[in-house]
C-alpha cells in the first residue's frame, strides 16, 4: 500500500474528502484543473498555499484511486 504524506481526510471538513495538508483543497479539484490543462505555474499562482509536490502527490493519489479498477467506457457505435 502507498503512504501519502500530503493526502488528509478528516470527517469534519469538506466532507471527508481527500485533501492537500488539511487545506481545503480536494484533490479532485486539483486533478480536474490539470485534466481542464491548467499549468503547474497557473494552479500554483491561483493556490498559493500549495506547493509543486502537492500537486504530484494529488496525481499519484488519483491513480493510485483507480489502480486496477474496471471503469465502464462508452464505446463508439
Amino acid at each position: 500500500m502507498m503512504k501519502f504524506s500530503r493526502i488528509t481526510v478528516n470527517p469534519h471538513q469538506m466532507g471527508g474528502v481527500p485533501c492537500i495538508r488539511g487545506l481545503r483543497i480536494p484533490v479532485a479539484t486539483l486533478i480536474t484543473l490539470m485534466a481542464e490543462g491548467m499549468s503547474e505555474q497557473e494552479i500554483l499562482a491561483n493556490y498559493p498555499d500549495l506547493e509543486p509536490e502537492d500537486l504530484r502527490e494529488a496525481l499519484s493519489y488519483a491513480a493510485y484511486a483507480v489502480q486496477e479498477r474496471e471503469l465502464t467506457l462508452l464505446v463508439p457505435a
